[in-house]
């Protein structure tokens, strides 16, 4: 039977992992990750045996990392989310152990107000989850309070707002926010998002939580009141996305088929893309698919380069594609990332090589321009393709002539060019053996581990 760990041996584990007085830099994050984890396993562990002894150790390595926060190169943001995780283990420690809800609460709230590193921020959504239903209460409760604390008021009357309410208000509405939806609380969100200023992203959660209480009609309401507000804020994109795609989804839940197609359209047309289509096609009939996207396909047409591309090879319109890609200028194709390009040059390899040379020469062109050497090898393979497609389309003159140019543009890059050249000669990286293929070679030929020859 296994002992269980007591609360000195643990403690100890805790500040071994810490090192404190050591610095941890961002190369070390991993490992130090992996040792403070392990750690928190084990007190994880006592939770369900020893919830107040969990707590408390909880609470210790809390302070630790707070005492070690100096210490730490948090970059990626890995230490805080450690330390958020810390405390979720405390409260459902607190909660295993039969706690005070209201004094859990009213401990989180001081650590938020309390918070020089701000590991805090955000926590709430984290805390909600780790909190029961009568905990969460408590936990609105407290933020309720510190929200009408910073109630505004007229300047010189000594209230609140002297002491700078505006940004602690804004604080204690967002966290707000994040609870009641949490709880799923649709006539306090509401309340809220009134009393503070409605926002198209209030109106997307409105519509959410109403759509989980099957009240389709209602969503339907606050999502196209979202979509007026998202037109006329300045940030407002993201959630206007959001809320059309959600109209869209409402509107054929309703019955009104028609509608939702006619909004799918519009906003296809608005923005042709892959996703936009895949959205139009959703709504309309199956026997009805083949003529809508001819019709879609046509209206795309001269839009940008980028979302024709991905949407032809989406399609898999690849005549079409071939057709684009011959009558656009070779700098449009360098001006485009090899995520759009190179998947259509992967497409035209074997049906139009002449095409397929040019997009894999646009992707090497762009990059020896960049003048970034550690892109250099990739600039190299894109050009031993084109000349292979080049070769394939029977263009021998078309890669002497594009040879000649990158010689005369570039030859002071000797650490492309030395590359470059053994490409030219007919050889480049995907030719060179790769290390497993120089392994098996090698193993193949009597020599094995720990062998002698």
């Amino acid at each position: 039977m296994t002992r269980k760990p007591q609360a000195g041996q643990l403690e100890r584990l805790i500040e071994s992992a810490l090192h404190p007085g050591r610095f941890v830099p961002d190369r070390d994050g991993y490992s130090f990750a992996r040792e403070v984890g392990a750690v928190e396993e084990q007190i994880a562990r006592l939770v369900s045996t020893d919830p107040v002894q969990a707590a408390a150790l909880y609470e210790t390595f809390l302070a630790g990392c707070y005492e070690k926060a100096n210490e730490v190169d948090d970059s990626s943001g890995s230490f805080g989310q450690f330390i958020v995780g810390l405390f979720c283990g405390w409260i459902r420690a607190r909660r295993a152990a039969g706690a005070d809800p209201d004094e859990t609460a009213r401990r989180l709230v001081r650590w938020m107000e309390d918070d020089p590193f701000g590991f805090c921020y955000g926590m709430e959504k984290d805390a909600a989850e780790a909190l029961d239903k009568v905990g969460l209460e408590a936990f609105v409760r407290q933020i309720r309070g510190r929200f009408e604390a910073a109630a505004p008021t007229q300047p010189g009357t000594g209230g609140p707002l002297e002491r700078n309410p505006d940004r602690a208000r804004r604080r204690w509405a967002g966290t707000l926010r994040t609870l009641h939806l949490a709880q799923k609380d649709v006539a306090a969100y509401q309340a809220l998002a009134e009393e503070t200023g409605l926002s198209a992203e209030d109106c997307l959660a409105l519509a959410t939580m109403l759509v989980a209480r099957r009240r389709p009609q209602d969503a339907l309401e606050w999502a196209e009141r979202g979509i007026e507000l998202a037109t006329k804020a300045r940030h407002g994109w993201s959630a206007g996305q959001d809320l059309a795609k959600l109209r869209r989804d409402l509107l054929a839940k309703l019955g009104r088929g028609e509608e939702a197609l006619d909004a799918a359209w519009a906003e296809y047309l608005a923005h042709p893309s892959k996703y936009t289509y895949d959205g139009l096609m959703t709504f309309v009939p199956k026997v009805e698919q083949k003529a809508w996207h001819e019709k879609a396909i046509e209206a795309a047409m001269g839009s940008d380069l980028h979302s024709l591309i991905e949407l032809l090879l989406e399609t898999s319109e690849l005549e079409r594609l071939a057709a684009l890609v011959r009558q656009t200028k070779d700098e449009a194709l360098e001006g485009e990332s090899h995520y759009t390009t190179e998947p259509a040059a992967k497409k035209l390899e074997e049906s139009h090589p002449d095409l397929a040379a040019r997009l894999w020469c646009a992707q090497g062109l762009r990059l020896v321009k960049g003048k970034k050497s550690k892109y250099y090898d990739a600039a190299l393979s894109n050009f031993e393709r084109a000349r292979r497609c080049f070769e394939r389309a029977g263009l021998l003159a078309d890669w002497q002539r594009l040879v000649v140019a990158v010689r005369s543009e570039h030859q002071r890059k000797a650490g492309f060019m030395a590359g470059f050249e053994v490409v030219v000669a007919g050889s480049g990286p995907s030719e060179e053996p790769s290390f497993l293929d120089r392994a098996k070679a090698r193993w193949g030929h009597g020599r094995r581990p720990g062998g002698g020859g």
